[in-house]
């Protein structure tokens, strides 16, 4: 998955600002005590990360 499609859903499902928030601010267990933005810059694959947040945050299936 590329970074631009992974922000395009990110701000699909979370709404433009509060993906960048949520990506800041959101330290997630699943992500190595990281935040999305750490994870991404630490290597972790955009698809990967997407994973995640959909689990931990329940996304729908139809935005997966």
């Amino acid at each position: 998955m590329r970074l631009t499609v992974f922000w395009e859903r990110m701000a699909d499902h979370f709404g433009a600002a509060y993906a960048d928030s949520f990506a800041r601010d959101h330290v997630m267990s699943e992500l190595g005590g990281r935040t999305v933005n750490e994870a991404l810059d630490a290597g972790w694959g955009a698809k990967e990360v997407w994973r995640v947040v959909c689990s931990v945050m329940n996304v729908p299936s139809d935005k997966r």
